[in-house]
């Protein structure tokens, strides 16, 4: 078993806060990591399995239990049944960047918006990763995993994770467990072969993020660099020399609510409907049939609402910390809250439960946390 000396967790996640370990395991194969989750999880005790630590944030303590870092990498090109598209099945532990940088420099569409987003491949589809109207549910075919319940290895197809927005089957959201038990192996994606010529940007979100014009036409490069450039402009492109990159990307998840609250938010806070069920299934027993089908009901679609906007318009600015802390809101985007260098936990912790509480008193929304939060509470 691969174990090594433990690391503080401070020094592997991109919020700097968490102890060392009881024991730390470094998997790099896939042999390697299948064997040390059957043995850690056999004992019974906690574990912590990490990636690149940029949705995780922990507690001061010391973590009382295992580490098993997933230090897995590698990308295989594959056919796929679908004219002009390629698969990659990529292995858990690779960088989600430089996969999306591979794809570029081979012509292939579907993940490029997705530019800089830190962390593995691995923990893409646990939260359903997205970023300017691109998810990985819109080009994930399947994943490989191992279930902690049986210990057994599976191929599962993407219509069976419960995909949407931020949250899987195996995400552990605040205050609750993970449908599903398991750790990802490997990832599949299906990409469109486009080749590096200009071509129309689909998604107005991308457009408009980009200040194209609809039917304006540039290359996957092109897209790739000014989603990096917008990024940095944001703090979310992670740098050493650049403190509000000391995060967890946003903190909080844009809301999603019923259509009748929103609109009684002001008309200024962006929003952006939820594609709804637009083919429900209708099931009438055979002897129950009388001819008549009824009229489907149309609903209006659920909203979802930008966060930052309500933070800053509940009176909380970019820069904003409390009075002694080392803990701020970013100073180039409000959704992200920052370690300023040497913060703790709690500090964050209490600044996120302020901004909560001002957002609640405002606009009657209680902002839900998007890192999985270990041994700290909100």
């Amino acid at each position: 078993m691969p174990d090594v000396e433990p690391i503080p967790l401070a020094q592997l996640t991109t919020l700097r806060t968490g102890g060392a370990p009881s024991r730390m395991i470094d998997a790099h194969t896939t042999h390697e990591l299948v064997a040390a989750l059957r043995d850690v999880w056999a004992t019974g005790e906690q574990v912590l399995v990490l990636g690149g630590g940029s949705n995780l944030f922990i507690g001061d303590e010391p973590f009382e239990g295992t580490v098993v870092r997933v230090l897995t990498s590698g990308i295989e090109r594959m056919p796929s049944p679908r004219p002009g598209f390629v698969r990659l099945r990529v292995q858990a532990g690779h960088d989600w960047d430089d996969l999306v940088a591979f794809a570029v420099a081979e012509g292939l569409a579907g993940i490029e918006a997705m530019s800089g987003i830190p962390g593995t491949v691995g923990a893409a589809p646990v939260q359903n990763i997205g970023a300017y109207g691109q998810e990985i549910v819109q080009t994930l075919v399947e994943v490989e995993l191992i279930d902690e319940p049986t210990v057994e290895i599976s191929t599962v197809p993407a219509d069976q994770l419960g995909l949407g927005f931020r949250t899987s089957v195996f995400k552990h959201h605040y205050g609750s467990v993970a449908a599903r038990p398991a750790v990802i192996l490997s990832v599949t994606l299906e990409l469109a072969d486009v080749g590096h010529g200009d071509r129309p940007v689909p998604g107005e979100q991308l457009r408009t993020a980009l200040g194209l014009e609809p039917g304006a036409e540039v290359s996957l490069d092109w897209v790739r660099d000014h989603v990096l450039a917008t990024r940095r402009r944001k703090g979310m492109v992670l740098d050493a020399e650049d403190p509000d990159t000391y995060s967890a990307g946003s903190f909080f998840q844009n809301a999603i609510v019923s259509a009748s609250f929103a609109r009684t938010l002001p008309a200024e806070c962006p929003r952006w409907p939820v594609t709804p069920d637009l083919d429900p299934v209708l099931v009438i027993p055979l002897a129950a049939y009388d001819g008549y089908v009824p009229a489907s009901v149309s609903a209006e679609s659920d909203v979802k609402v930008s966060a930052a906007w309500l933070i800053e318009h509940s009176g909380l600015r970019k820069g904003f910390k409390l009075p002694r802390s080392r803990a701020a809101l970013s100073t180039k985007h409000a959704l992200a809250l920052t370690n300023r260098g040497s913060g703790s936990a709690e500090e964050l912790a209490q600044l996120a439960r302020f901004i909560q509480g001002r957002v609640q008193a405002e606009f009657g929304l209680i902002l839900q946390p998007e890192p999985v939060l270990v041994g700290i509470e909100l």
